[in-house]
């Protein structure tokens, strides 16, 4: 038997990128809130970076601007950055209103 998340949504880190510099609060069924600096976000996952207390395939739930509480999986780490795929795609629409809330340089949004 795996121990690993099972994941409905594909492995999609192709999905374009965009940097962002976010700290958020994550929800560790164990741990509890968890502080994660996010790095990179896209509409099917996003980077942290810094130290987490938590493995692969474990879950947290942040809370992003106009998306909400929504949750993800660890899938991948090396040394002190960590992926994270969300367990439901985020739609455009919502997805370009929250990076025009957390893009720290309006230049590196795409153009709607």
């Amino acid at each position: 038997m795996s121990a690993g998340a099972q994941l409905t949504v594909t492995d999609k880190r192709r999905a374009t990128r965009h940097p962002v510099d976010y700290p958020v609060i994550g929800e560790h069924r164990v741990h509890g809130d968890v502080h994660m600096h996010v790095v990179n976000v896209s509409a099917h996952g996003f980077t942290v970076e810094g130290e987490l207390p938590i493995g692969r395939g474990e879950r947290v739930t942040i809370r992003l601007p106009h998306i909400g509480r929504i949750e993800a999986h660890m899938i991948w780490a090396t040394e002190a950055r960590y992926g994270f795929q969300f367990e439901r795609i985020i739609r455009l629409d919502d997805f370009m209103e929250m990076i025009s809330k957390i893009q720290p340089n309006p230049r590196l949004r795409r153009a709607r």
